[in-house]
């Protein structure tokens, strides 16, 4: 068994944007913080695809962030407060959010994070995610970081390095993008070694200083935690991708998940991504799940 942790934000939410105008000083306009109301399929694609996933966490800033719909006996809610340290707090920024996620009280030595923009659409059994008692990630090499991102996973490569006493390299690794297998013992070990790093490192907004949660995974792949192979992941960007090609996507899978991301869109053409996207899901998932009233 395994549980599995979802990251979630409404940006929609009045109290959330609140927040954010206090301390961003600016509206929360992005696409990083729309929602494309899909996290219920996310829930169906766990419980259908995954049965193997014993608890499912919903991490979110507040109680207003829990949609209306979920079933709170079942989705187990938690809040930021309730891992992260007060001092961090209120935090806009995921990568702040994914340094403390291995500490949800109860949470299985083995889990997966997802982010609620990854799908799982097909069968999975749970070797497809953890080997002998190893995490199942596919890594990639890079020597240069060209961008924000890039800067954020290499600073995770030279602090997993660091904690697993493993000389640095010319090269950085980056894991695949999907979800996260991850191991709870391994993740207390790394945290516990780089509180100090991450503590300096954590911000309420993202800047190119930050660890993300490849910390956790890079730290799994010098220890030799990690078993080789690649999660079956197909990747749908509306800047690449129709509306009717992610929906055919979703309706006839070839892949176990997808990650469909966001772009910046007008409101227009955001609504006719939207509307696919939720159509299809809607039938490829009509039943709801335990997580829903």
């Amino acid at each position: 068994m395994m549980d599995a942790i979802i990251t979630y934000v409404n940006g929609l939410d009045p109290v959330w944007q609140e927040s954010y105008d206090k301390f961003a000083g600016a509206p929360a306009i992005t696409k990083r913080y729309r929602d494309w109301g899909t996290l219920k399929y996310l829930l169906r694609g766990i419980e259908n695809c995954i049965p193997a996933v014993k608890n499912v966490f919903l991490l979110v800033s507040s109680d207003s962030q829990v949609p209306v719909w979920a079933d709170r006996e079942n989705l187990k809610v938690v809040l930021h407060e309730d891992i992260i340290p007060e001092q961090f707090l209120p935090t806009f920024n995921s990568t702040t959010i994914e340094m403390f996620m291995h500490r949800i009280s109860g949470l299985d030595e083995q889990f997966i994070y997802f982010n609620d923009d990854m799908f799982p659409v097909l069968d999975c059994s749970p070797e497809d995610f953890f080997r002998d008692g190893k995490a199942v990630i596919g890594f990639r090499s890079h020597l240069f970081a060209t961008d924000k991102y890039k800067k954020r996973v290499r600073n995770s490569d030279r602090q997993a390095r660091k904690a697993a006493g493993t000389k640095a390299g010319l090269f950085f690794v980056r894991p695949q993008h999907t979800c996260s297998p991850m191991l709870k013992s391994a993740s207390d070990e790394v945290y516990d070694f780089s509180r100090e790093e991450i503590f300096k490192v954590v911000t309420r907004l993202r800047t190119p200083y930050n660890f993300n949660q490849y910390l956790f995974l890079d730290y799994l792949y010098f220890k030799g935690l990690t078993y080789p192979g690649k999660i079956s992941n197909k990747h749908l960007s509306p800047a690449v991708h129709s509306p009717s090609t992610i929906a055919s996507n979703i309706l006839e899978p070839k892949t176990k998940m997808l990650c469909i991301n966001d772009v910046h869109l007008s409101e227009e053409d955001f609504e006719k991504y939207r509307s696919a996207v939720v159509s299809a899901f809607e039938q490829h998932f009509p039943r709801k799940s335990r997580f829903e009233i």
